[in-house]
């Protein structure tokens, strides 16, 4: 008990820290106010207080202060923050935690900004939209792609990966580029939905979930050919095993050339582009395909808190965040992918070094993240069900059955 209070006092602090220059409300079209804007990413902190700095030369009565928390920290804090009257103004949001919030009406009503939403993919803004309200504006988009070492390749005379590859070709690939000797790996199968399984169910034919959002469809046979191709490649030696995989990240081991090839999003290009261990050494190309191609895309939605003292203020910042200002910042900079519609060439140009257009080519066959009833909550249920089929212990099948169960009852209290 003393532990689990410790812990939600420690939420609650930095839920309280979010907002503690949080301005006075005041009356008066001068009146000088101060909002907070939250993220979970270092890496693109600079370019959300340069976004900030831009909206206040146009708006010098509103002060907008960027706040940064870990990963590890931001959904309990921002939890306990909506909840409790002391979210952020503004803040970042995930399909997956979309729709607790919104339902909880714990969201501002962004409907009457006046944005012209066609501007954004549509996968993105579907998955903001609630009960036909917009409640957060498109920041950036992602597909997936096999990001690669050339240097690993090149040492074990592999060829690299393009777009003619089939999951075969990425199996055999990894099963040559590992060199326990060196404690190098083919690459990195951690039980990740939105990098690994989902796209390889939905290239085997699989849904995911179901029409309707009412079940599941992860012990069908195309579902489940899907999860095998990443038990296989636990099975072959090729990938790290999760218990290496949870001592350092699947992208860490990447970028301290552990792994030969990572499957992941474009949101990853920034951080690769910035690291001089990886300089030269690092690509990207198409997802391999299974019975056809396929790619799961989201976004980072930028969202406000229902609560704020300065709704109207906040609107204005929230569609500053949603223009295109804010989308050329992101794409110079090369922090993120935009989701703007015709910002997305700067972001190209920005890391001439890799293929980036993957990415955006990916969108011809990209598939929306699946949503349905409390995501978060059943997808949080994953690493306990499909564990013991990524270390050998149960059946595919069996465990797929499994998870299948536990994420229908998720989705039966909806």
């Amino acid at each position: 008990m003393k532990s689990t209070w410790k812990a939600a006092l420690a939420m609650a602090t930095a839920a309280t820290l979010l907002t503690a220059c949080a301005g006075e409300t005041g009356s008066g079209p001068n009146e000088k106010v101060t909002l907070t804007y939250a993220n979970w990413s270092e890496d693109q902190t600079p370019a959300m207080e340069q976004i900030a700095a831009e909206f206040q030369k146009a708006n010098p009565n509103i002060t907008v202060k960027v706040q940064t928390l870990p990963w590890t920290e931001y959904w309990s804090t921002l939890q306990v923050g909506a909840a409790g009257g002391t979210a952020p103004d503004a803040f970042w949001m995930l399909a997956d935690h979309f729709r607790e919030y919104a339902k909880g009406g714990q969201l501002l009503d962004l409907s009457d900004t006046g944005l012209d939403m066609s501007v954004y993919p549509k996968a993105v803004t579907d998955a903001y939209t609630y009960e036909g309200k917009t409640f957060a504006l498109p920041k950036d988009f992602d597909t997936n792609g096999i990001w690669y070492n050339k240097a690993l390749f090149d040492a074990a005379k592999v060829p690299y990966p393009d777009d003619t590859w089939t999951w075969q070709d990425a199996q055999d690939a990894a099963e040559k580029l590992t060199d326990k000797a060196k404690g190098v790996w083919g690459i990195a199968a951690p039980i990740d939905p939105q990098g690994g399984y989902y796209n390889t169910i939905l290239q085997a034919g699989g849904q995911i979930i179901k029409a309707g959002g009412t079940a599941s469809d992860f012990a069908s046979p195309a579902s489940v050919a899907g999860l095998k191709f990443w038990t296989d490649l636990q099975a072959a030696g090729s990938s790290p095993t999760l218990k290496q995989l949870s001592d350092t990240e699947a992208v860490s081991m990447f970028e301290n050339q552990k792994v030969a090839m990572y499957f992941s999003g474009a949101y990853w290009a920034f951080r690769f582009h910035n690291s001089p261990a990886l300089k030269g050494k690092v690509d990207v190309a198409p997802l391999p395909q299974g019975v056809k191609r396929a790619t799961v895309t989201s976004g980072i939605g930028n969202a406000g808190y229902a609560g704020t003292k300065h709704p109207e203020e906040l609107k204005k910042f929230l569609a500053f965040l949603g223009g295109t200002k804010a989308a050329e910042i992101q794409a110079a900079t090369g922090t993120v992918l935009p989701a703007y519609q015709g910002t997305q060439q700067p972001w190209l140009d920005s890391m001439p070094e890799f293929k980036l257009q993957v990415f955006i080519d990916a969108i011809e066959y990209g598939v929306p993240l699946p949503i349905a009833g409390n995501t978060a909550e059943w997808q949080g249920l994953a690493a306990e069900h499909l564990a013991p089929a990524w270390d050998g212990k149960k059946p595919v099948q069996e465990a797929a059955q499994e998870y299948q169960a536990a994420v229908d009852k998720v989705l039966a209290k909806q």
